[in-house]
């Protein structure tokens, strides 16, 4: 299946607002760090309900939002939730950015940098869209070292990306972009039942539960374009 059916799927059945809920736990961390100052040009790669990039013009003051993806389904949703004209909402793909080179401030990217088909290829893309001194916020939950969401490619049919920490590191740097930060979010708003309620339908051990929210988290890397 591709990116497009998937999410059009997902779009269609409103999991895009359940994916926003569940995302901005750890989402709202991230971005409170964005350097984005009033007028900057943000691109939401892979942007689902568009939450983050509303949220940067509504408390950073960014300048020009936009978000970006694969889904048109996806994209008429993020588009009705604001009627807000500086935030506009575009169907494309990671393989080819419809951005033109130095002209965009600040990428942003939430569980989604993954679906790139070719990852690599795409880092080079978002540097290339990148101001000298931009960043690149690109945060997710599906890596190698959080062994809790290995099984996740057994439930959706498009193929993901699996890099570990250094192999983020590593592709940031080929894209001349300079790894400024990497570390881990924790998600803490989850709750966490109490030890007599385990185990549950989804979790064998009150100690995984909290391994995969509390230690694992969200990692977040950020790039700097030179």
């Amino acid at each position: 299946m591709s990116v497009r059916a998937e999410f059009d799927s997902w779009a269609a059945e409103g999991r895009d607002k359940g994916m926003e809920e569940r995302h901005w736990h750890t989402a709202k961390h991230a971005l409170a760090r964005m350097p984005v100052e009033s007028g900057d040009t943000i691109l939401d790669l892979g942007c689902g309900s568009g939450y983050a990039g509303r949220a940067l013009k509504d408390t950073k003051d960014a300048g020009r939002v936009y978000g970006l993806d694969g889904s048109p389904a996806m994209a008429r949703n993020a588009r009705s939730y604001t009627d807000d004209p500086d935030v506009g909402y575009l169907v494309g793909d990671f393989d080819s950015l419809p951005f033109g080179t130095d002209s965009v401030d600040h990428v942003w990217s939430m569980e989604a940098f993954y679906y790139a088909p070719d990852p690599a290829h795409t880092l080079e893309e978002i540097a290339r869209v990148l101001r000298p001194g931009g960043t690149f916020y690109c945060a997710v939950n599906y890596y190698e070292e959080n062994v809790h969401s290995r099984e996740w490619q057994e439930y959706i049919d498009i193929e993901m990306t699996r890099w570990s920490t250094e192999e983020y590191r590593e592709a940031f740097r080929a894209a001349d972009l300079h790894v400024a930060e990497q570390d881990l979010i924790p998600d803490r708003e989850v709750e966490i039942p109490p030890p007599e309620a385990f185990p549950t339908d989804d979790w064998e051990s009150r100690e995984a539960m909290i391994e995969r929210y509390r230690t694992y988290g969200t990692l977040l890397t950020v790039g700097v374009a030179s």
